[in-house]
């Protein structure tokens, strides 16, 4: 199995002993999982250095499988007698686990035997030093925009993780990833009428991080815009997303296909395989092996193999993301979308998932409206992924006569997803920033609360 080159050999050889061990006291098979993590994070406030943080991490997760029963067990603790002892406790626990007819090891011949690299990460570990030159140059440049009168902050951070994976059914591999990031938080106004905005960036090398003056003076001048907002009567308006929030509609149809609830039978796209569901011109990829991308994996949490998929094309839904129970419980077979952690069986996840972009500027999409809504923020989880009813606070900018026309706050946003989707008019303005991403998008006939 290739992969060893991208983890450490002492741990893929510890998660072996421990498979060795699991099988050698009575599991008809395992697997085990190991996560490294180290970051670095500074604050810094009003020109003065607030907080400097590191840690580090280590954490290891068994699955063990007796007949069709499964356990999970965990430790931070890699101590050899705590490990032996973990072998113990999972294999007795699986004995009296209750039957899954579809838990179980990924297919043997569904597993990745080429662990490519997608440069994750960066051979460069920024310095506090550093990081503070980066958080001071960002608010510096927020405060200076006119209109700004105090800040919240702002932050650098760098991480460096690891994960090793080995299962008894033939896989061995691992990869590391960084991440560098950079924020900043204002406020403008005075008294009651103080507005906050924020911006920020985050990539997995230095190099693709944005210019901190430019993040701190969008902050600012995100911040002066929302100044002196009013409140709309409500009406049945278009509403258009910018994409730090149209990005959450992305998200909504992950978790509506996602396989684990279309076999529970907990979504409201359930029926809808083949389907039209989105406009004609909407579709949405997921691609894992995306060079530097903020969600990328060269396999997924069993080992599989990951390619990238075309979830929707044309407006129909092609595919559900799937691990191998979910899989096997619909009569399926995963197409590599098992996510982990050490506490828990693998479940079906996105990786970078994203919108892909329409034909038109964001300012043509808004050109059409005569009175509309432009969201930038949204505020609070009122989605039911059952129904696809949806609820949401937002803030923004109203739109009048196709220009954005004065700042609008307080307002709540409504409509059903299955409704919404077929609505959807996607932006050119597709950029990947987030670990799932959409362009500008507009959504006709919703349903805007206000007064």
């Amino acid at each position: 199995m290739s992969g060893a080159d991208d983890a450490s050999a002492k741990d893929l050889n510890l998660l072996s002993d421990l498979v060795a061990k699991a099988r050698k006291v009575g599991a008809d098979s395992a697997d085990a999982v190991l996560f490294r993590a180290t970051s670095l994070e500074v604050s810094w406030r009003l020109g003065k250095p607030e907080d400097l943080e590191r840690s580090e991490g280590q954490d290891l997760g068994l699955r063990v499988f007796v007949g069709g029963r499964q356990a999970v067990v965990s430790s931070t603790d890699f101590d050899q007698r705590t490990l032996d002892e973990l072998v113990e406790r999972g294999v007795a626990m699986a004995r009296l686990a209750p039957e899954d007819p579809y838990s179980g090891l990924a297919d043997p011949s569904l597993l990745c035997h080429d662990v490519i690299d997608l440069d994750l990460a960066d051979s460069e570990e920024p310095t506090p030093e550093q990081l503070y030159a980066q958080a001071s140059a960002a608010e510096e440049a927020a405060l200076a925009v006119d209109g700004v009168t105090n800040s919240e902050g702002a932050g650098a951070g760098f991480g460096r993780s690891a994960v090793a994976l080995v299962t008894s059914g033939g896989f061995a591999g691992g990869y590391s990833a960084t991440t560098h990031s950079l924020h900043a938080s204002v406020l403008a106004g005075e008294g009651t009428g103080m507005e906050r905005d924020y911006e920020f960036t985050s990539t997995r090398h230095a190099s693709d991080l944005d210019d901190p003056v430019a993040v701190g003076g969008a902050a600012g001048e995100r911040a002066v815009r929302r100044l002196n907002p009013r409140k709309v009567a409500s009406c049945q308006v278009p509403v258009v997303y910018d994409p730090r929030v149209s990005r959450s509609l992305v998200g909504h149809f992950a978790g509506a296909v996602s396989g684990q609830a279309v076999a529970r039978g907990t979504s409201f796209l359930k029926d809808r395989m083949g389907e039209q569901v989105f406009a004609a011109g909407v579709s949405i990829h997921d691609d894992p092996h995306r060079r530097r991308g903020l969600a990328s994996k060269p396999f997924d949490g069993e080992g599989v193999r990951n390619e990238a998929l075309v979830m929707v094309d044309g407006g129909r839904l092609q595919t559900w993301l799937l691990d191998s129970s979910a899989a096997r419980q619909l009569g399926l077979v995963t197409n590599g979308r098992a996510a982990r952690g050490t506490g828990g069986q693998p479940s079906p996840s996105s990786t970078n998932l994203y919108m892909g972009a329409g034909d038109m500027t964001p300012e043509a999409l808004i050109g059409e409206i005569e009175n509309g809504l432009f969201v930038n923020e949204l505020i609070g989880m009122g989605v039911n992924g059952v129904t696809g009813d949806y609820s949401r606070g937002a803030s923004g900018f109203w739109i009048e006569n196709g220009k954005l026309a004065y700042p609008v706050s307080e307002l709540t946003i409504a409509g059903n997803l299955r409704d919404m989707f077929q609505a959807v008019i996607p932006a050119n303005d597709l950029t990947f920033r987030y670990g799932s991403n959409a362009p500008t998008v507009r959504v006709d006939g919703m349903t805007v609360a206000g007064t």
